[in-house]
Parts: structure tokens; C-alpha cells; sequence
């Protein structure tokens, strides 16, 4: 079920992405009044700001309801009870070994050992 929804959020993200870049903005309506803009367009004389506006509204809301569908998933999988969760497996430290007493200092090989202060 989760990936279904994945696969319709992912749908519904770049529907809207596309809806979005196919609208005009607001000044584009400028442009065209001192005929720098085309008349014709591919929806009619009135142009596709019903089509794209009502297409964008249905594609956001889909994207809504998605978005909140798989926030439903994840909290719903980190309150699973604890028998369902895998154990954490234990670990263990390892404590160095310290000498309890540290060896006797090692004479060098030119020195004499009446040289070696007790």
C-alpha cells in the first residue's frame, strides 16, 4: 500500500510541476495587449487559465492527501510495539589491560648499574 502511494505522490509532484510551467504568469496578459503575445492558443480564445487552474487545484490536492498518507505510514512505523522491532544486538566494550605496577626501568647498554639512582 505504501508504495502505491509513493507512486502517486511522485505522479501527482510532477503533474503539478508540469501544470504549473504550462500556465502563464500575470504579466504575460501585458505583453500581449501591445501585440508582442499570440491570440491563438491551444484552448480557445479564452484561453487555459480554467483547464490549467482547475487541472493544478486537483493535482495539489492529490499531492496533499498523498503527502499526508505517507506521514500516516511513518508514525505508524516508529510506534510499532516493541515486539514487532528488531532487538538492538548488545555491545560489548572491551577495558584495557592496566599494570598494576609499572615494570623496572632497563639500564642502557653503556651505563653501569651504580649509575641508576633507586
Amino acid at each position: 500500500m505504501e508504495t502505491f502511494v509513493w507512486m502517486v505522490h511522485i505522479i501527482a509532484a510532477l503533474t503539478v510541476i508540469g501544470l504549473v510551467l504550462l500556465q502563464h504568469g500575470k504579466g504575460a496578459d501585458m505583453g500581449a495587449a501591445f501585440g508582442s503575445g499570440s491570440s491563438g492558443s491551444l484552448f480557445g480564445a479564452s484561453g487555459s487559465a480554467n483547464f490549467l487552474s482547475r487541472a493544478t487545484a486537483v493535482a495539489v490536492t492529490v499531492f496533499f492527501l498523498t503527502s499526508m498518507g505517507l506521514t500516516y505510514f511513518s508514525f505508524s512505523k516508529q510506534n510499532a510495539p516493541l515486539a514487532v522491532k528488531e532487538p538492538k544486538p548488545a555491545q560489548t566494550q572491551q577495558v584495557p589491560v592496566v599494570p598494576e605496577k609499572p615494570a623496572a626501568p632497563v639500564a642502557p647498554s653503556g651505563s653501569k648499574a651504580k649509575d641508576i639512582p633507586n
